[in-house]
């Protein structure tokens, strides 16, 4: 293998001396993520300016067998983006690729680099007059090329679909260093295998994503948000089935959350406050796009007249101003990064049948209560599309690190339970390096030897993210 001096001399003449990152103090904030559950090693971090440059650099590694981790805006939350100690892997960063190439209100996309901040994206399409309506709480800083790479999921996928539904064309660097320029912004192109496919979802195994053709969306003209206090998850899917059937408009967010975890919120994010006037067992935050604000709120304030009578809602509020909408999310976009200050959390990104939720979150939280008596069970998420975060923080004064331990006994069970409804174990995270050594367990063997095979003829080398998926 390529000596290090070597290598940095390498790539600066790609890239720039200064876009080539050796120091300990340079590296830190790359090899590590931010639930600290992963840190990495890596010779440098390089940062190329353009696809040009990075496929350079990946053919410099390629033809010097040194492993590349690719990473956006390093906040995946399964450990894809960190390289494993002993790999010898450089970092190749694709935050500098930040432009936005183009936006096409009459075709409705929007091609952007791999590095724009999907914040910047979400902006961008709205000053057009148009919707990008992917949507996460770390959307300041993931990237576009991230979300491609991991088929990032969010909270619009009830009416809009992941990211893999949202992506019409991409550009990549294959792991021999080739450019595939596969920017179509064609809606419709029957002409052999989706290659396009093929690399979202793939988390910088197959390829690195430098651009894509994103799908737009009419802006909605108007938006109706409540806060809906309810008893059970039971009468939560009997509300959905009523915002589905008459809420006036598209029913774009339905999140279900519990009171623990807005007591967590409240706790220890400032600003917050409670909804409503009295404590319920369980909550949903719903949102309704439309034409015409005032049809609208008359059509969700009906709605929710006939679920307070039916017993499926004992609250709810709407909201009447973009303040108020803003606190509503705050309440729900708070829930992940507050966790952590409740001491450890075991967590599972999982999803199941939407019928199947309510039994599921009972079942699940049955089986972690009775393994680890006084744990505090917080399930919530996205409950239309039927992928719940079943988070489990620690007993109060139980030890953290004995608490997380426990992770991988957590798993079996919580997985097990996942597994009996025929769900998934990676809802809209993805494998990474925390789940790659429960594949074998949850993935048909013809399907998992089909992965193999892709990987095997488009990375002979096994240079791509080595560690991550398989």
């Amino acid at each position: 293998m390529i000596d290090d001096a070597a290598l940095v001399r390498g790539l600066a003449e790609i890239v720039g001396e200064s876009r080539v990152l050796t120091a300990e103090a340079d590296k830190a904030p790359h090899l590590r993520e931010w639930r600290d559950l992963f840190r990495g090693e890596a010779r440098a971090v390089v940062k190329p300016g353009s696809t040009a440059e990075l496929a350079a650099c990946v053919r410099f590694c390629v033809a010097h067998r040194v492993p590349m981790v690719p990473q956006g805006g390093n906040t995946g939350l399964v450990g894809g983006q960190i390289p494993m100690a002993g790999t010898g892997a450089v970092i190749i960063s694709t935050t500098r690729l930040a432009a936005i190439r183009e936006v096409d209100p009459v075709s409705d996309t929007m091609t952007v680099e791999a590095g724009v901040t999907l914040a910047a994206a979400q902006a961008a399409a709205e000053a057009r007059g148009r919707l990008f309506p992917l949507s996460l709480a770390s959307e300041g800083s993931c990237t576009i090329g991230g979300n491609i790479a991991t088929n990032a999921g969010g909270t619009a996928v009830l009416a809009y679909g992941n990211t893999r539904d949202l992506v019409l064309g991409v550009e990549a660097v294959l792991p021999d260093g080739e450019v595939w320029n596969g920017l179509s912004r064609l809606r419709k192109d029957n002409t052999g295998f989706d290659l396009r496919g093929l690399l979202v979802g793939s988390e910088g195994t197959l390829g690195i994503v430098t651009a894509a053709v994103l799908k737009l969306f009419p802006l909605p003209a108007a938006r109706a948000t409540a806060f809906c206090g309810v008893p059970s998850p039971e009468a939560a899917l009997a509300l959905l089935a009523r915002f589905r059937a008459g809420s006036g408009g598209t029913l774009t967010t339905f999140e279900l959350m519990p009171r623990f975890g807005i007591d967590v919120v409240l706790r220890h994010a400032p600003g917050t406050r409670d909804p409503l006037g009295e404590p319920h067992p369980w909550y949903i935050l719903a949102e309704v796009s439309g034409s015409d604000d005032a049809a609208l709120e008359a059509a969700v304030s009906a709605l929710l007249e006939a679920a307070l009578e039916a017993g499926e809602c004992e609250d709810a509020a709407i909201a009447g101003s973009l303040e108020q909408r803003s606190d509503f999310w705050r309440l729900r976009e708070a829930m992940s990064e507050v966790q952590r200050l409740e001491g450890g959390s075991i967590k599972h990104d999982v999803s199941v049948p939407v019928a199947s939720v309510p039994r599921f979150i009972a079942a699940a939280s049955a089986a972690v209560t009775e393994q680890v008596p006084g744990c505090r069970p917080l399930p919530f998420g996205h409950l239309g599309d039927g992928n719940i975060h079943f988070n489990v923080s620690q007993p109060v004064g139980m030890d953290k690190d004995a608490f997380l331990a426990l992770w991988d006994e957590m798993n079996a069970v919580v997985h097990g339970i996942v597994a009996s409804m025929d769900g998934s174990i990676s809802a809209e995270h993805g494998i990474g390096r925390l789940k790659r050594h429960l594949m074998h367990e949850v993935k048909d063997p013809a399907a998992l030897g089909a992965m193999r095979a892709i990987k095997a003829a488009l990375d002979p080398h096994g240079l791509m993210n080595p560690g991550a998926v398989l």
